[in-house]
């Protein structure tokens, strides 16, 4: 971590823009989504989301490398899960950050 205030160096910034551009894809989102929720395997997200088992496998892989999922065995079924603290803090952010956005902007509809 660098010096708070102090400007991150360009490898730095690379690394925030690809973790960003990681969580830009809504198919991510809503697995982390799903994932938050309670640990599942490929055949739950696929029944939740109706996205292919190669599609789903794909972002999850994503999602593991970036150390947002984590995926355990049981028998022949690969069981995936949110990574803990990180992804509840994460949405916890943008839902507190978006709530405050909007209820700014209602607030300026209703004087």
């Amino acid at each position: 971590m660098g010096v708070a205030g102090a400007t991150p160096s360009p490898e730095l910034l690379e690394e925030y823009s690809r973790f960003f551009r990681l969580l830009s894809e809504p198919a991510r989102l809503q697995l982390l989504c799903l994932l938050r929720g309670a640990p599942k395997d490929v055949a739950a997200l696929i029944e939740a989301t109706g996205f292919s088992q190669s599609h789903i496998s794909r972002q999850l892989g994503s999602l593991q490398r970036a150390g947002l999922v984590q995926c355990t065995r049981e028998g022949v079924r690969t069981i995936w899960q949110a990574e803990g603290d990180l992804v509840e803090e994460l949405c916890n952010l943008v839902q507190s950050r978006l709530r405050q956005r909007l209820e700014a902007q209602l607030l300026q509809l209703n004087p």
